[in-house]
């Protein structure tokens, strides 16, 4: 079995999706009708940057969703076989297009508002984010708990790497523990607040009502959804989950053991960076893991399977 899985920030380059725009008719529209969203601004500073503004979250996601989807929309043009689906935080939003449960302009609009309320509610109460290396998950929680403070394990990367995420100065507390008991390294994060923690949560509450106004629908491919690592194919399931994945861990250990429990023997990130089959090589050591994130990489996977 083949599962496509979708990368989430920290993929993204100066130079993104140059070489997806002429993929097709419909890779130029969907880079046309994104750009018009976001006044003019987005594929500019995509193509040519600065850095800096395509670091900010309000561009960084939807250029990493645009590249992931056009690359989905090309395989599938070719009729690639794919049994189930995943996405890193924002990742799982390409993973609901590529499974046909929301249209590219609803989700792209979703996005839009996602980005806006993380990068607003990171200015309105500053966060700090921070990878741990070499310390297993559930020490890093007791850890956290133990501050009294905000700070939260966010992301289950892999067995040994573990994002926390909260007040900037119990992030650093949390960090200086973890080297005490044992961690290889800590390394603070670049980024624009405390994702998928507490701090955010003003920003779930706005989001929320948005997401429940989409036209969602059923699939047939299951979603392995970020909140509970659990494959699902209902509208309602799908939506729900999706409220409450901006301030919930990315399970992504779980989401990954669960598809190769399911059968999926073959991981294909789909999108830009190569941060996911890092990890999946770290938690699935038998499972074929294939890159799809230039026009190079995906015409080089479509003559390997052909």
């Amino acid at each position: 079995m083949r599962a496509f899985v979708f990368p989430g920030q920290g993929s993204q380059f100066v130079g993104m999706g140059k070489d997806l725009i002429e993929l097709s008719p419909q890779a130029r529209e969907k880079f046309e009708t994104a750009d018009k969203l976001y006044e003019g601004k987005l594929v500019p500073t995509m193509f040519d940057g600065p850095e800096d503004a395509l670091r900010q979250t309000y561009f960084t996601q939807p250029a990493i969703f645009l590249c992931s989807v056009v690359l989905a929309d090309a395989l599938r043009e070719r009729n690639v076989a794919f049994h189930m689906v995943a996405g890193h935080s924002l990742g799982e939003y390409s993973a609901l297009y590529a499974a046909g449960a929301l249209d590219f302009q609803p989700l792209l609009e979703l996005l839009k508002l996602r980005a806006s309320l993380m990068q607003s509610a990171g200015e309105r109460r500053p966060g700090a984010m921070a990878a741990i290396i070499g310390l297993d998950g559930e020490t890093i929680r007791k850890l956290c708990s133990e501050t009294g403070k905000i700070v939260v394990v966010a992301n289950d990367n892999a067995p040994d790497q573990v994002v926390v995420s909260g007040e900037p100065e119990a992030v650093a507390e949390v960090g200086e523990k973890c080297k005490a008991a044992g961690a290889k390294r800590v390394l603070p994060l670049n980024v624009s607040g405390a994702f998928h923690s507490p701090l955010l949560d003003d920003a779930a509450a706005e989001l929320t009502s948005a997401i429940d106004r989409a036209p969602w629908r059923d699939v047939q491919i299951p979603v392995v959804t970020n909140v509970s690592a659990q494959p699902r194919t209902r509208a309602d399931e799908i939506r729900q989950e999706l409220t409450r994945q901006i301030i919930s861990p990315v399970r992504w250990v779980d989401i990954i053991r669960r598809m190769v429990a399911d059968g999926v023997t073959e991981f294909v990130e789909v999108g830009p960076g190569k941060v996911l089959a890092g990890l999946i090589r770290r938690i699935a050591r038998d499972a074929q893991v294939i890159n799809v994130g230039t026009r190079a990489e995906l015409e080089d996977f479509l003559a390997k399977i052909s």
